[in-house]
């Protein structure tokens, strides 16, 4: 007879059951596959922002060479053209401002 002491057996743990979920496969089924809504506001915001700018920037665009256009074939309208370009100039960048704080409020107020 060998005076070898034996090892001890290491038990490992049995795996977790799962329990059952009393409200019924559906409710635990659409809780998994429910979407992340902050990564969803995230992206409406940037729409809101990206698309909210695509407008006013051609605006804008389109008004600066109309202007550009007056002001070279007569040089001396150019202080009459000043103000009411500027005016739409302002109204015109309102718009994508109007889309940056909805954009803004998309992504840190709601939620």
């Amino acid at each position: 007879m060998s005076t070898r002491a034996r090892r001890p057996t290491i038990q490992r743990p049995a795996p977790p059951r799962e329990r059952p979920n009393n409200k019924g496969s559906a409710s635990r089924r659409s809780t998994e596959e429910e979407p992340n809504t902050v990564e969803f506001q995230l992206l409406a915001a940037g729409l809101a922002i990206g698309l909210g700018t695509i407008g006013p920037g051609i605006g804008i665009g389109i008004g600066f060479s109309r202007a550009m256009e007056a002001i070279g074939r007569n040089p001396e309208a150019s202080g009459t053209l000043f103000v009411p370009y500027i005016l739409g100039l302002a109204l015109t960048e309102a718009m994508a401002i109007y889309a940056l704080v909805i954009g803004l409020i998309l992504i840190f107020a709601v939620g």
